[in-house]
C-alpha cells in the first residue's frame, strides 16, 4: 500500500501538465488531504460551507460526491445552507456560537467543516473555529488549508482539478489503495 504523498504525486503525475501547478505545492495538499480523508473514513460527516462566488462549486461536488456511478459506500456531506437556511444572516461571534451548538447537538461532535473560499468572508468563520476543518482557502494562511490565489485567472479550472484528485484520493483510501494515516 502507497503512502497518500506518493500516491498524490503519481496522481498529479499521470495527469500530465494540465496539474503539474499541483506538483510544487503537494505537501500542503497531502498533509491538509489526508487530514480530512483520515476523518471522513472515520464517517465523521462533512458540513460543505462555501463563500458566495463558489456556490455552484458546493452544488457540483454535493451532485457529484454520492454519484451512483462511483460504485462506492455513500458519503454523509451536507450542506451548511441545508442544516441552517439562514447561514448567510448569521453575524458575530455569539451567532456563530448558537449555530455551532446546534450543529454540534446534531451531528454529537461527529463532523468536520469544509470550506472552499475567500478567508475573509463571514461564511468562514464557523469553520475557522474547529481545529479539525478542512480547506481549501484564498488569500490566507490557516491550518488545515490548502491555498490558493482568488486572482488567479485559472481558480474555477483548479478547483475542478482539486476537486477530481480528492475524488480520486477519497476512492484509493476508500479501497486501501493508499495510507492516509502515513
Amino acid at each position: 500500500m502507497l503512502n497518500f504523498a506518493q500516491w498524490s504525486l503519481d496522481a498529479i503525475r499521470e495527469e500530465g501538465g494540465s496539474l503539474s501547478w499541483l506538483e510544487e505545492q503537494r505537501f500542503d495538499w497531502t498533509t491538509t488531504t489526508a487530514h480530512a480523508l483520515e476523518q471522513i473514513l472515520s464517517g465523521k460527516t462533512v458540513i460543505l460551507i462555501t463563500d458566495e462566488k463558489r456556490k455552484w462549486l458546493k452544488s457540483y461536488i454535493l451532485c457529484a460526491i454520492n454519484n451512483p456511478s462511483l460504485d462506492r459506500p455513500l458519503l454523509p456531506i451536507v450542506s451548511i445552507d441545508a442544516i441552517y437556511n439562514h447561514f448567510n444572516s448569521v453575524t458575530g461571534g455569539e451567532m456563530i456560537d448558537i449555530v455551532d451548538d446546534m450543529i454540534s447537538l446534531s451531528y454529537k461532535d461527529d463532523y468536520i467543516f469544509w470550506y472552499i473560499g475567500k478567508g475573509n468572508d463571514k461564511r468562514a468563520d464557523i469553520a475557522k473555529r474547529r481545529d479539525n476543518s478542512y480547506f481549501w482557502i484564498f488569500d490566507e494562511e490557516v491550518n488545515n488549508a490548502f491555498t490558493l490565489k482568488s486572482y488567479d485567472q485559472n481558480l474555477d479550472i483548479k478547483l475542478l482539478q482539486l476537486y477530481k484528485l480528492f475524488n480520486a484520493s477519497l476512492n484509493a483510501s476508500m479501497f486501501g489503495e493508499v495510507d492516509v494515516s502515513s
